[in-house]
């Protein structure tokens, strides 16, 4: 089972990857200002949006690593430009690869604090896979940002992925 598993998370990693290259660039013909650009969506930006989701990443990864996270809130902005940011990205799909490659553990369970300080004590597949289903939520709030801003949005179904294995 152990196996299926590691084997199955380590596919939604390289998804994830696929993903967020294709994503990201559709968003390279984008301007600063439009990538900044308050849209009314929970974050305000696809810029904020994306930070999020690389600051949840950063945050869940050191929690999976049992390392030290960096100090950030959820709504942290440490990736000022789109250029920062998307090497942040891409080193950070780098790493979530690497780690769910060789995870042998998705069955155990990892003990860890929330944001509030609050201990909990979960399954490691149950985490893994808000993790996955995190990034794919928030980057089909950015896919309807690209659209309402007149671009094209690529598709990034799971499917999609699948067939060019």
């Amino acid at each position: 089972m152990a196996q299926s598993l590691r084997t199955y998370f380590a596919k939604l990693a390289h998804y994830n990857q696929w993903a967020n290259q294709r994503f990201y660039q559709s968003l390279s013909e984008l301007s600063e200002d439009e990538l900044q650009r308050d849209l009314s969506s929970f974050f305000g930006s696809i810029h904020n949006t994306l930070n999020h989701v690389l600051v949840g990443d950063t945050l869940w990864m050191a929690r999976f690593l049992q390392s030290s996270p960096p100090p950030w809130q959820l709504d942290s902005v440490p990736f000022s430009s789109f250029a920062s940011l998307h090497e942040g990205r891409k080193a950070m799909d780098g790493t979530i690869i690497s780690f769910f490659e060789a995870d042998s553990q998705p069955m155990d369970f990892l003990a860890y604090q929330t944001m509030v300080g609050e201990k909990m004590n979960q399954m490691r597949s149950d985490l893994y896979s808000h993790f996955f289903n995190h990034q794919t939520h928030h980057r089909g709030q950015c896919h309807a940002m690209l659209t309402q801003l007149g671009y094209d949005a690529p598709p990034l179904d799971l499917a999609y992925f699948y067939r060019e294995q």
